[in-house]
């Protein structure tokens, strides 16, 4: 008797080359701009510098070769089906996230919020058993989107005026940096979810060194310290 066909493992597949194919059909992303918003400021204090955003190669490279391994290996195994289900909505918003941050950023940062959402819950109901095609790709996947929540919403809080920019800097990283480590309590064995987050972190400090915006360099520190900390100490207890 032939098993069912793993529909479910076949459009994470089919999803993530989606994905990472999606910035060729759009203009490629590393940031917002300022002739994005009605604010006349040019520099966004909590946005990372440039190079940060690099580390989507590495994202989109894992998640295909994570989900072409569990295709082949674990079709219908179920840890992995209930990891797909979420990771399935995140990645489909993912298809068209860059076209929507270089058309809007509020809806960018909507989508961003239920990308991360959704990522972070694959990232809490995946297994163990395969940790470098299952569990950590998903998980660096998900620490990227938590700063990058908190980098979208704090450039449309400055760009707007809803807040300064720098108070907008300083309110989304302590924000993240809350969500952050929540996160990370509820799998502190996970470094690849606080290592995308520290990256991001890096980013921020990089951007704002130049001018020696010390508030902002001092909150992006301490997030390195603590998630570094901890990932070292659930590192050791696991």
């Amino acid at each position: 008797m032939s098993r069912p066909v793993p529909y479910l493992a076949v459009a994470v597949l089919l999803l993530s080359i989606i994905f990472a194919v999606s910035p060729w059909f759009s203009s490629n992303f590393a940031g917002y701009s300022p002739d994005q918003f009605p604010s006349t400021e040019t520099f966004w204090p909590v946005q990372p510098a440039g190079w940060a955003f690099g580390i989507w190669g590495l994202i989109y490279l894992w998640l295909i070769v994570g989900a072409a391994w569990g295709l082949w290996k674990a079709p219908h195994d179920p840890h992995w089906q209930k990891m797909r289900r979420p990771l399935a909505i995140s990645l489909f918003l993912g298809c068209f996230w860059i076209a929507a941050a270089n058309a809007s950023p509020v809806w960018a940062t909507v989508m961003i919020l239920v990308m991360a959402v959704t990522a972070i819950m694959a990232m809490l109901r995946a297994g163990d058993q395969d940790p470098w095609w299952q569990l950590r790709p998903v998980a660096l996947y998900a620490g990227w989107l938590t700063a990058a929540t908190g980098v979208g919403t704090g450039v449309v809080l400055g760009g707007y005026e809803v807040l300064s920019h720098q108070a907008a800097a300083l309110v989304m990283l302590v924000v993240v940096l809350i969500a952050s480590l929540s996160v990370q309590a509820l799998r502190p064995g996970v470094w690849a979810y606080p290592a995308a987050i520290i990256w991001a972190l890096s980013g921020v400090i990089a951007a704002n060194w130049p001018s020696q915006n010390w508030p902002v360099i001092g909150i992006a520190a301490l997030g390195i310290f603590l998630l570094g900390w901890r990932a070292v100490s659930g590192a050791k207890a696991a």
